[in-house]
């Protein structure tokens, strides 16, 4: 069998997710500012753009991980 590369499911029957797929199903939770500019310490969770994405994968129990280009690294659910 040969090896799998990251966002490569040929294995599967699945069809295979871009960059793009793979940074629709993930949010990252940010701070809410104030107007000044201050973190009011409640956060909100803001969508993820496909540029921002460095590697995905896609596990067998249908979960989403995306390590994005600034080092975080963040869980979805594939619908």
């Amino acid at each position: 069998m040969a090896d799998q590369k990251v966002g490569d499911n040929s294995a599967t029957e699945k069809p295979a997710l871009t960059k793009a797929d793979a940074a629709k199903l993930v949010k990252r939770e940010v701070p809410v500012l104030d107007k000044q500019g201050k973190p009011t310490g409640k956060t909100t969770k803001v969508a993820v753009e496909a540029d921002e994405v460095f590697a995905y994968a896609v596990r067998e129990d249908g979960t989403v991980v995306v390590v994005t280009v600034d080092g975080q690294k963040l869980f979805g659910t594939a619908k």
